[in-house]
């Protein structure tokens, strides 16, 4: 047994060394793998943000292409309405001619 003691005690630090490096390297690959998870988490986050920004852009333009049809409809009633009236003009001063005549 004290033949195998001098060996143990120079390969205990190599040993140890290498359970050490080996440690660390494991420890980095965690860090490593939390780090690509978290990123993972990020981009994730940031896609359902941009489908929501996306969705209400989509919505905003719905809206504001119904309040721009809408507005061209009261437009179009609006001069009808004009035509409309100008046209009763004409008759009544028609009739107003005819009646003092």
């Amino acid at each position: 047994m004290s033949f195998f003691a001098p060996l143990l005690e120079s390969a205990v630090p190599s040993l140890l060394g290498g359970l050490v490096s080996g440690g660390s390297n494991l420890a980095l690959s965690g860090v490593e793998a939390q780090s690509n998870m978290f990123q993972t988490g990020l981009l994730t986050q940031e896609m359902l943000s941009q489908e929501q920004l996306d969705a209400q852009a989509t919505a905003f333009d719905e809206a504001m292409n119904q309040q721009s049809e809408n507005m061209r409809e009261v437009n179009t009633l609006r001069d009808v309405q004009m035509a409309q009236r100008k046209a009763d003009d004409g008759i009544t001063k028609k009739f107003i001619q005819t009646i003092s005549e």
